[in-house]
């Protein structure tokens, strides 16, 4: 019985030391099992992946969980990056407080537009911010969000804050003379319809459809090109018609002829005779 024992407790020995050698050998791949990976996260993180999925823009396609989140509690206590870990080189990525509008990083371009915006908008729209310095008017003492309100990307009708020229002008109208970070740069096309010339000018639009000259066939645009308040001369169109004698005695035609838009209203000083 004493022979009998004591082989017993040399196989136990065997077998507990075979053991111990087995769990050593499997150790290290037991280790490099446990090391997070990004399809470790949704398993406790549900609501992250779903918004990065909907509106991750770059941070669906350009990183992962663990490109940003490089520890988890509680080895690591601060799991939320700096944005300048990665974004950098750009005026707008020095900007101090990232959250004020990008107060979700899995839903980047889903901003919050709260405050007086205007200088955080411009590091990103610098034409913008150029056009508006270059042409001063009352836009330039709003903030951007005043007239960008609510959503990114937004843009107002005209209509919300300005009341059209005339009745028959609409929202699409504005555009076709006005644009919004320059509004007193007026320009227009050849296709511009006198009416809403007459919107603002009025008295010319009303003396040239009363005027039975051929003048009164022709639009606005037609003589008044390329840009707003450009004036042509006369002979432009009509050269020098009369004699050089007549040319030199009056050399404003207006003298004679009044102004374009009324013709026929002859100034009583140069009334033709037998008239």
């Amino acid at each position: 019985m004493r022979k009998s024992q004591g082989w017993q407790v040399l196989v136990r020995g065997a077998l507990v030391v075979a053991a111990c050698l087995v769990l050593g050998a499997v150790t290290p791949v037991h280790a490099q099992a446990t090391a997070l990976q990004n399809s470790d996260c949704v398993k406790c993180h549900e609501a992250q992946p779903q918004q990065i999925e909907a509106k991750g823009m770059k941070h669906k396609t350009a990183v992962g969980c663990m490109d940003c989140h490089v520890g988890h509690p509680p080895k690591v206590s601060d799991i939320v990056p700096k944005c300048s870990m990665c974004h950098v080189g750009n005026p707008h990525f020095e900007l101090p407080n990232c959250g004020q509008c990008h107060s979700n990083a899995h839903t980047p371009l889903e901003l919050n537009l709260s405050g007086d915006l205007k200088a955080e908008c411009i590091t990103c729209h610098a034409p913008i911010g150029q056009q508006l310095t270059a042409n001063p008017s009352a836009h330039n003492d709003v903030a951007c969000n005043f007239c960008h309100a609510d959503t990114h990307g937004m843009i107002p009708e005209c209509v919300l804050c300005h009341k059209p020229h005339s009745q028959e002008m609409t929202q699409k109208d504005c555009a076709s003379c006005h644009q919004a970070h320059k509004p007193l740069l007026v320009t227009y096309d050849d296709k511009m319809p006198s009416i809403h010339c007459a919107a603002c000018h009025g008295t010319a639009y009303t003396q040239l459809t009363a005027n039975q000259s051929k003048h009164q066939s022709l639009a606005c645009v037609y003589c008044h090109q390329d840009k707003h308040k450009m004036v042509p001369l006369c002979s432009d169109c009509h050269g020098t018609p009369h004699a050089a004698g007549i040319h030199q005695r009056f050399p404003s035609c207006g003298e004679c002829h009044n102004i374009a838009h009324d013709l026929n209203n002859w100034p009583a000083q140069a009334q033709p005779k037998g008239k």
